[in-house]
C-alpha cells in the first residue's frame, strides 16, 4: 500500500509540476465564476475579461443525497487509497468500471464484499450476451446483484446496516464497515454560475459541445475533459483539451480535431474492453435493416488461454453487411486491453474483416481467438467460407 501511495503521488506530481512551471504572471489561482460570456470573477474579487474561454473543470463522484447520513462510513474510490489497513467488509454500490475494479480487488485481498447495482448494468458493456457472461463470471467469485432491491441502509455506530432482497427475492440483512459509492461522476459545472452565459445545457445542466471542435453554443467558449460529459477517460480528455485549446487560440478560424476510434477497458480479471461503436449504437443505427452481423469466440477453449489457466471470456466483433467493414467489438477475456488496441487500430483505419484476416497471427497466442471471431463474422457476412471445426491450418487449439 505504501508503494501504491508513492506511485499515485508520483503520477499526480507530474501534473502539479506542469502547473507550477507556468509563469506566475500567466496564471491566476482561485475559484472562477461567470459574469457573462466573456467575463469571469475569481474568488469574488478578481475580474477577468477574456476573448475566449476553455472550461476544463473535471468531475467529482456523486451519490444519492440520503447517503450523506452515513458520514465517514460512506467512501469514494479516492478514500480507498488512503487506507493503511483493510476493513472487514464493504458494500459497493455501482458495478461500473470503478465498482468492479475495486470490488474485485478488495475481495481478493480478503475483504467481505457485496456489489449492488441498478437496472442490470455490468461495466460499460451494452451487448446483452457479453454482459450476461460478465455478470455470471463475477458472480461466481463474489456477490454481485446488478439489479438489487435495497430496502434500507442506515448507520449504527461505526457500522452500516443494510436490508435488501437477494437474487432469489428473499429478505436479507448485512452489516458492513463501509459503503463504497461508485455510482457515477458529476461534471464540475454546477457552481460556475454558468446560467449567466448563453451556453446551451443538456438535461443534466452540462454544456453541449461539438465533439470535433469542442465549441459550445457560445462561439468563444470551449469545453474539454470530464466537464464535457462526453467520454470521461484520460486519453479522451487529453485529445479534447488539445482541440479546445487549439481552437481557442486560433478562434474564429476553428478546425475539426482528430477524434480517434473509441476504446475503453475495465482492469478487472478477466478484463472487459470495448472498441469502436458499441452494440447499442450499432443496433440503433443498423438494427432495423439487419445490416450487421456478430462474430463470436469463447476463450474457454482457446489454446493459449487454456495453457495459461486464464480460459474465461467471450469476444463479439461486429461487421457491416455489404461493405464487410469492421464496426466495433465488446469483450471479456484475458489480456482484453491488448486485444482492444489491435481492434481499435483496425477500426480507425476503417479496415474490412477480410483485410483484418490478412494480417499475421502468431501461434500460440490469445490473438488467435480474435481471428476465430473474425472468421465467424466473415462467414456470416457471406464474404468467406464457413468455419471448419478443429481447423489445423495454424496449429492445434487455436
Amino acid at each position: 500500500m505504501d508503494r501504491v501511495k508513492r506511485e499515485r503521488d508520483r503520477f499526480v506530481g507530474f501534473v502539479l509540476e506542469g502547473v507550477d512551471d507556468i509563469p506566475a504572471e500567466d496564471k491566476v489561482a482561485g475559484y472562477a465564476k461567470f459574469i457573462d460570456n466573456n467575463t469571469l470573477v475569481v474568488d469574488g474579487h478578481t475580474r477577468i475579461e477574456a476573448k475566449r474561454i476553455v472550461i476544463a473543470t473535471g468531475s467529482r463522484p456523486t451519490w444519492p443525497a440520503p447517503w450523506n447520513d452515513l458520514g465517514d462510513r460512506l467512501i469514494v474510490n479516492d478514500d480507498v487509497f488512503e487506507w493503511d489497513d483493510l476493513p472487514g467488509s464493504v458494500a459497493v454500490f455501482g458495478p461500473g468500471v470503478i465498482g468492479l475494479e475495486l470490488g474485485q480487488s478488495l475481495h481478493r485481498l480478503g475483504v467481505d464484499v457485496k456489489v449492488f447495482g441498478v437496472g442490470g448494468q455490468v461495466g460499460p458493456l451494452t451487448d446483452p450476451t457479453v454482459m450476461a457472461y460478465a455478470d455470471k463470471a463475477f458472480s461466481e467469485e463474489f456477490y454481485l446483484d446488478a439489479d438489487a432491491k435495497v430496502e434500507e441502509m442506515v448507520r449504527e455506530g461505526d457500522k452500516v446496516h443494510i436490508r435488501y432482497l437477494d437474487k432469489q427475492g428473499q429478505p436479507q440483512r448485512m452489516e458492513v464497515d463501509y459503503v463504497l459509492a461508485a455510482t457515477g461522476r458529476r461534471p464540475n459545472v454546477d457552481k460556475l454560475d454558468i446560467e449567466n452565459t448563453n451556453i446551451e445545457l443538456d438535461a443534466r445542466g452540462v454544456p453541449t459541445a461539438d465533439p470535433y471542435t469542442m465549441q459550445t453554443s457560445v462561439p468563444s467558449i470551449f469545453i474539454s475533459g470530464d466537464a464535457s460529459n462526453q467520454i470521461p477517460l484520460l486519453h479522451e480528455a487529453a485529445d479534447q483539451g488539445r482541440i479546445a485549446g487549439d481552437n481557442a487560440g486560433r478562434f474564429p478560424d476553428i478546425r475539426a480535431g482528430l477524434r480517434r476510434s473509441k476504446i475503453a477497458a475495465v482492469f478487472s480479471d478477466p478484463q472487459i474492453a470495448m472498441v469502436g461503436e458499441s452494440y447499442k449504437e450499432i443496433t440503433e443505427r443498423l438494427g432495423k435493416c439487419g445490416c450487421f452481423e456478430t462474430g463470436v469466440v469463447s476463450f474457454e477453449n482457446q489454446g493459449r488461454s487454456r495453457v495459461m489457466l486464464r480460459n474465461k471470456g467471450i469476444l463479439h466483433v461486429y461487421g457491416e453487411q455489404g461493405t464487410g467493414r469492421f464496426l466495433g467489438a465488446e469483450m471479456m477475456g484475458p489480456n482484453a486491453e491488448h486485444l482492444a488496441h489491435l481492434l481499435a487500430w483496425a477500426h480507425q483505419n476503417q479496415m474490412t474483416i477480410s483485410q483484418m484476416l490478412d494480417m499475421p497471427f502468431y501461434h500460440p497466442v490469445i490473438e488467435e481467438g480474435v481471428r476465430t471471431a473474425l472468421r465467424d463474422l466473415n462467414a456470416k457476412l457471406h464474404l468467406g467460407p464457413e468455419m471448419i471445426k478443429h481447423c489445423l491450418d495454424c496449429g492445434p487449439g487455436c
